[in-house]
């Protein structure tokens, strides 16, 4: 399923396998068009319905949110653009609709796994933003589907889609700046505060909370944002490491060769600073993954450059905010360029942001052939780094800063990367000697069974599994 060393299949450098054909011949209307319904329409899935009516071959034919207020704006929306929808607020119904080809996942979190495998198993094709799970195990189950049904499941990481990056994971493989020392992933976008609302608060009217909820048991609300804010709760997202994260995690797993299985062991330092709201991921945090023969590491940082000043732009690490940084003995790769161990550049490559990639998911759905690079097992593999984070940083305890640093003493790279994490929050006027983040364990795991192991196992095995309600139970 890998390229071979210098091939490109089609300019994408993947090889492709074959998905079993449930519907290969049947798929589309008259005209050949693989009918789109796409589920969660209030924020990136308001832009799919954009992106995905400018892909070839593609016809969008259905809208599904438990928000009624948002499924009759965008119902009215497309409706001045000469496009009549079909609308649900119950994504079950909606697979049950025979003209319905493929659906594009775009809802919180905690709903994507189920939501997929459900449509799957309707017979449908998928694509699934990103994480494509709220946990390892959902995500487990979701590759599960991909090889029991006969359709398509594709993530929603675009960088698998983009040609430069192609470009760099082939031109790394011959180590022309030496052998790596570090794949590092880096979320530096700054992120206010939710706020503290006091007493919990009912969904907003429109909102048919049991199917929002989903899997989640049905609490009261406490957030205003309702929409969005989600991202920073435990229960329904999985902070910034697994909503921008999963892009940089991916990109930074496929530098290491695309292994294929998650890391040995994971630690995470974190915490919620610069302001008290009710969230409760991180908004700055640190990963540590004990990939062989090279570590990877991620860095989220979500407070601004400096002073507090929310207008004065995020944090950069040699030149990048939000992207990837691929550390060798002779030099570096910071996205689009190459530089060696004097900083000098020696090679730039043509990112182009991976905006084929619905495109390339419709031609997949036709063609009968999934690159490698864009299985479901690829986008389990990415988001499980993030879940494999959070949970040791939910089961940390708060340390001084010394004894974060005595820590990490043993390990250059470790070291190094809280010493940024502290300059972070001192530029920000934050005091790192009164200021204890929390301290995750490092905690081992089984990368075949995907379950962690040793003396926390329990603890860590518990932390990381969700509630199912019996109305959403995941099923394979």
């Amino acid at each position: 399923m890998q390229s071979s060393r210098r091939s490109f299949i089609k300019g994408l450098g993947a090889a492709s396998i074959a998905v079993p054909a449930f519907s290969w011949g049947r798929v589309g209307d008259a005209n050949g068009d693989v009918r789109v319904a796409i589920c969660g329409v209030n924020g990136k899935g308001n832009a799919h319905l954009g992106d995905f009516a400018k892909v070839k071959g593609c016809r969008i034919v259905a809208i599904c949110d438990p928000d009624s207020a948002v499924l009759k704006k965008r119902q009215a929306e497309q409706e001045q653009k000469g496009l009549k929808l079909e609308t649900y607020t119950d994504y079950r119904k909606m697979l049950e609709n025979k003209d319905i080809d493929a659906v594009v996942i775009a809802t919180p979190n905690h709903l994507h796994t189920l939501i997929a495998i459900t449509a799957a198993q309707a017979g449908k094709h998928v694509y699934v933003e990103k994480p494509v799970s709220h946990n390892v195990w959902e995500g487990r189950k979701l590759v599960e589907a991909s090889e029991k049904y006969d359709v398509t499941i594709q993530h929603g990481m675009q960088r698998r889609s983009d040609t430069g990056w192609h470009e760099i994971i082939e031109w790394i493989k011959d180590e022309p700046l030496g052998k790596m020392t570090c794949s590092r992933g880096l979320c530096f976008k700054p992120r206010q505060s939710i706020g503290l609302i006091g007493d919990p608060i009912a969904a907003p009217a429109s909102v048919d909370y049991n199917l929002w909820s989903g899997p989640r048991e049905m609490k009261p609300v406490k957030r205003t944002k309702f929409h969005y804010d989600w991202h920073w709760q435990f229960d329904y997202g999985n902070g910034d490491i697994g909503n921008q994260g999963p892009h940089q995690l991916d990109a930074a797993r496929w530098a290491l060769g695309d292994p294929g299985q998650c890391p040995t062991s994971v630690l995470s330092i974190g915490g919620r600073f610069g302001y008290e709201d009710d969230a409760n991921t991180a908004n700055t945090q640190i990963a540590f993954f004990d990939f062989k023969p090279v570590p990877l590491i991620f860095e989220v940082r979500g407070l601004p450059r400096k002073d507090m000043n929310w207008r004065g732009g995020a944090s950069v690490f040699k030149g990048i905010g939000i992207g990837n940084i691929i550390e060798f003995e002779g030099g570096y790769i910071a996205e689009g360029r190459a530089f060696d161990a004097d900083g000098k550049t020696v090679k730039k490559f043509a990112l182009d942001g991976g905006g084929g990639h619905q495109q390339r998911f419709i031609d997949q759905v036709k063609e009968g052939k999934l690159a490698a690079t864009h299985t479901a097992l690829q986008g389990h593999l990415s988001a499980a780094l993030a879940h494999m984070a959070n949970t040791s940083y939910r089961m940390g305890s708060e340390a001084t800063s010394a004894e974060i640093t005595e820590k990490m003493s043993g390990d250059k790279l470790a070291a190094e990367t809280f010493e940024r994490f502290k300059e972070h929050l001192t530029v920000n006027g934050l005091d790192v000697e009164k200021i204890k983040p929390t301290l995750g364990p490092s905690l081992t795991f089984d990368p075949v069974k995907e379950v962690y192991t040793g003396s926390l196992a329990d603890e860590a095995n518990k932390v990381a599994t969700d509630h199912y309600r019996d109305e959403f139970k995941i099923t394979v």
